[in-house]
């Protein structure tokens, strides 16, 4: 089932929070039982609406690359560094989403036609949204301390990696707010591509090298799409809240051409990599008709549902990247 459709199935399991709450009210003991069992399914589906699960390919397709990385330049894996790292990553990201979801409410920004309804539709409160966020980021700090206790990289690096994409996660849209000052472009761009490899890459070798900063480079254009289509679709109510974005500044004509560019620019690296190195650098190419179909959707301008169609995009691509890296004979691929 497409990312999208669980995203909707949820979302109307959220929609009807507040009436499951209100008819739980007068049930008998054994009836109320439960209905509490019932508002707690339904409380936990609002706090996954929440994070977004759509988008979390960003997150999750540079922690394997730069496991993926650590594999072939080392040629092992340590399994718990693997998840640890990618729990991390994935915790920062979630409380990333919500530090989003809550300033765009508070600014106005997010309107009854925005794809984020969390707290539109008072799925969740203000006040919940800020605790589960506390939550996600307490935890990325406690399983970044298991990963340091765990592998051999130095503190000082651990924490100049983590404590950047944490911070970039949350001034994103919190503090100074790099996204309504048309910088959201440069933050995503660097932490969910550069940064996030060299972190899963640096806990599994130990030391900190730039080699993953050159293979992130395809994946963080892919994921850098993402957001400019999600920005060149809410261009307009961006515009009329008084922020300002790279889609706002360059208009629909440059927006569709960077766009493009950033979808397909991937696929002519990995050409290069292809028929420079090993013939694995190929398997990404076969997600070339999504990205052809993308572009004729991006074209017609017919943004509905297309940020969570180029995620999609992301995390096949990426996955095929992995494959692609794993499968590369030993010596043949640079710098490994």
């Amino acid at each position: 089932m497409e990312a999208e459709e669980e995203v909707e199935k949820i979302s109307i399991i959220a929609e009807n929070l507040r009436e499951s709450e209100a008819g739980d009210q007068g049930v008998g003991l054994l009836g109320s039982e439960k209905g509490t069992s019932t508002t707690w399914k339904h409380k936990c589906a609002s706090y996954v609406l929440a994070l977004r699960p759509w988008s979390f390919s960003a997150s999750l397709t540079p922690v394997a690359l730069g496991s993926a990385l650590a594999y072939r330049s080392q040629g092992t894996l340590d399994p718990g560094l693997l998840v640890g790292s990618a729990v991390t990553v994935l915790a920062v990201h979630g409380a990333g989403n919500l530090v989003n979801t809550y300033y765009d409410f508070s600014k106005g920004i997010d309107h009854k036609k925005s794809d984020d309804r969390t707290l539109v539709d008072r799925i969740l409160e203000p006040q919940d949204v800020v605790r589960f966020g506390v939550f996600l980021y307490t935890l990325g700090c406690i399983s970044a301390a298991c990963l340091y206790c765990l592998s051999t990289l130095k503190l000082e690096h651990l924490a100049l990696i983590y404590f950047g994409g944490l911070s970039s996660s949350f001034l994103y849209t919190g503090g100074i707010g790099f996204k309504y000052v048309a910088l959201g472009d440069v933050v995503i761009l660097i932490t969910f591509g550069p940064l996030a490899v060299m972190f899963a890459y640096a806990i599994q070798v130990g030391f900190l090298s730039v080699s993953p900063f050159l293979y992130a480079v395809p994946l963080a254009l892919s994921t850098e799409a993402i957001l400019h289509s999600n920005n060149t679709r809410d261009m307009e109510s961006d515009r009329q809240a008084g922020i300002v974005t790279l889609a706002i500044l360059i208009g629909p004509t440059l927006s569709y051409v960077l766009y493009s560019t950033l979808l397909f620019l991937p696929y002519v690296i990995f050409c290069v990599l292809a028929t420079r190195y090993t013939i694995s650098m190929a398997l990404p190419l076969l997600t070339m008709p999504m990205a052809f179909s993308l572009e004729r959707q991006f074209r017609s301008q017919s943004f509905h549902k297309i940020p969570q169609r180029t995620a999609k995009l992301n995390l096949l691509l990426g996955l095929f990247y992995v494959f692609g890296i794993v499968l590369a004979p030993p010596g043949s691929l640079p710098k490994l």
